[in-house]
C-alpha cells in the first residue's frame, strides 16, 4: 500500500525477481503528475545505486548535485563562516511528479497489479486475504493510526519546524560546482536550496525550515502561489542577502510547485494488527518519519525498501512472513535508520559546543569538510563524533589543515 519512493521501489524490485505484486495507490499516474509537489527528495549516491541495481534509474542525464555548502548566518544577515566540499558520488533530485508516474508505468509493464483505491482498513483486510505479505508504505488516515508510536525513539511530540517548499526557475547557479547550499540561522531556522528536475525541466528547490513561532514560521497567511513565492524571497532578503541576490530573475516552475506544513518527527512500531488479527508490516515514512532538515526522507525510504527486498529474497519459501520475520526485517533496517533519526533529531536542537567545533574546523580542514558532506549519504559515519565530544575533538586533532 503506497506508491511513493519505498512502495514503488520495493514493488518493482519484487517484480524483477518474479514475485506477484499488488500495489494500492489513492492516485492515478496522471493525478500525481498534475498534482502538487510532495517533497524535495535529494537522493544521495548510495540511494541512486539502489535504483541502478533495479534498472529503474531513468534520469541519468538529469542535472547532478556535486557537493554541499554550509553557511552559518546570524539573524542580522551576515555570514559568520562558510565552507563547501564535493560529494564522492553525485546526488540528484527528480520531482516525484515525474518519477512516480514513470515508475508506475514500469510497474505495469513488468506485470504488476496496480490498483487505484483510497485504501482503508477494509481494503487492507481484503488484500491481506489475497496476499502472503502486506507492506504499508503510506501512513495517513486510519491505516497510519494502526502503527503505535515508539515513544522511546520519538523525543518530540510536536512539530519542530514550520516547513515551506518552493520550486523555482531562473535562480542564478552557484559558481564552481552545483551543491546543496545549506544555511543555518541560529534562533530562526534553516534554508537550503539545490538543483533538481521538475515537470517543466531543470529547476531549483528552496526548502525553508522555520523554528515554530519564529520569523520563518510565516506560511499560515499565504493565500496563493505568487504570495508563497514573494514570502520565500522576503525571507532571503531579510536573513540571507547573498541567497537573495541569486533570486533576481526567479519565478515558480508551476502553480503546484509549492508546499507548506508541519509535522512531528515520529518513529512507529513496525508491525500492526488488523481487526481480523492479520499482521501488516510498515515501511518508510509509515514507521520512520524524519524532519526534512537533513534531506534523508527519500534516502531513508530507498534504504528501507532495499533492506525489505533483500529480507524477502532471503526468506525461506516454505515459511510464513510471520510476526517474528517482520520484526527481524525492520530491525535490519533500524540498524541503519537509528543513526538517521539520531542525527536528524539532533539537528533540530541548538548544536552543542563540540558540533560547533566540528563545523568550524571544516573551514580550514578539508578532510573534516569532506567527511561531514559525505556522511549525508551514510549518516552512520557521523557517529560517534556527533554524540561524543571527546571523539569529535580527537577527529579534529588528527585532521590536516590546508
Amino acid at each position: 500500500m503506497g506508491a511513493g519512493q519505498s512502495g514503488l521501489q520495493l514493488g518493482l524490485g519484487l517484480l524483477k525477481y518474479g514475485y506477484d505484486v499488488v500495489l494500492l495507490s489513492n492516485q492515478t499516474p496522471e493525478q500525481i503528475e498534475t498534482g502538487r509537489v510532495t517533497s524535495s527528495q535529494c537522493m544521495f549516491g548510495s540511494s541512486i545505486e539502489n535504483e541502478q541495481d533495479l534498472g529503474i534509474d531513468f534520469w541519468q542525464s538529469a542535472p547532478k548535485v556535486d557537493g554541499i555548502q554550509f553557511t552559518l548566518a546570524p539573524p542580522e544577515g551576515r555570514r559568520a563562516f562558510e565552507w563547501s566540499a564535493r560529494l564522492d558520488l553525485p546526488a540528484q533530485s527528480i520531482d516525484q511528479r515525474i518519477k512516480m508516474p514513470k515508475w508506475i508505468h514500469e510497474f505495469r509493464r513488468l506485470g504488476g497489479d496496480f490498483r487505484v483505491v483510497d485504501a482503508g482498513i477494509p481494503e487492507l483486510e481484503a488484500v491481506a486475504k489475497e496476499c502472503e505479505l502486506v507492506v504499508v508504505a503510506s501512513g495517513k488516515g486510519e491505516v497510519g493510526k494502526l502503527f503505535e508510536r515508539d515513544a522511546e525513539n520519538s523525543p518530540f511530540d510536536k512539530p519542530m519546524r514550520a516547513l515551506g517548499l518552493t520550486y523555482v526557475k531562473g535562480l542564478r547557479p552557484r559558481p564552481d560546482y552545483s551543491a546543496v547550499c545549506f544555511n543555518m540561522i541560529p534562533g530562526v531556522g534553516e534554508y537550503f536550496v539545490f538543483p533538481a528536475v521538475t515537470i517543466s525541466g531543470p529547476c531549483e528547490i528552496m526548502v525553508f525550515e522555520g523554528i515554530p513561532e519564529g520569523p520563518m514560521d510565516c506560511w499560515r497567511d499565504v493565500k496563493d502561489p505568487q504570495q508563497h513565492l514573494e514570502m520565500s524571497v522576503a525571507i532571503l532578503k531579510r536573513f540571507l542577502p547573498w541567497e537573495y541576490e541569486r533570486c533576481q530573475s526567479i519565478s515558480l516552475t508551476d502553480s503546484n510547485g509549492i508546499l507548506s506544513g508541519r509535522f512531528p518527527p515520529t518513529v512507529r512500531r513496525p508491525v500492526a494488527m488488523l481487526p481480523s488479527g492479520k499482521k501488516v508490516l510498515g515501511m518508510g515514512d509509515t514507521v520512520c518519519l524524519n524532519d526534512p532538515i537533513t534531506g534523508q526522507g527519500s534516502n531513508n525510504a530507498s534504504k528501507c525498501a532495499d533492506v525489505y527486498l533483500q529480507s524477502i529474497l532471503q526468506h525461506n519459501e516454505a515459511g510464513d512472513f510471520d510476526t517474528d520475520w517482520m520484526h527481524k526485517t525492520f530491525d535490519r533496517f533500524w540498524e541503519y535508520a537509528q543513526f538517521v533519526v539520531g542525527w536528524t533529531n539532533n539537528m533540530l536542537l541548538p548544536p552543542p559546543p563540540h558540533v560547533v567545533e566540528l563545523l568550524t574546523a571544516a573551514i580550514s580542514k578539508p578532510d573534516i569538510a569532506s567527511w561531514f558532506v559525505n556522511a549525508f549519504d551514510d549518516p552512520r559515519r557521523f557517529f560517534p563524533y556527533l554524540s561524543n565530544p571527546a571523539e569529535a575533538r580527537a577527529l579534529i586533532a588528527n585532521s590536516k589543515a590546508t
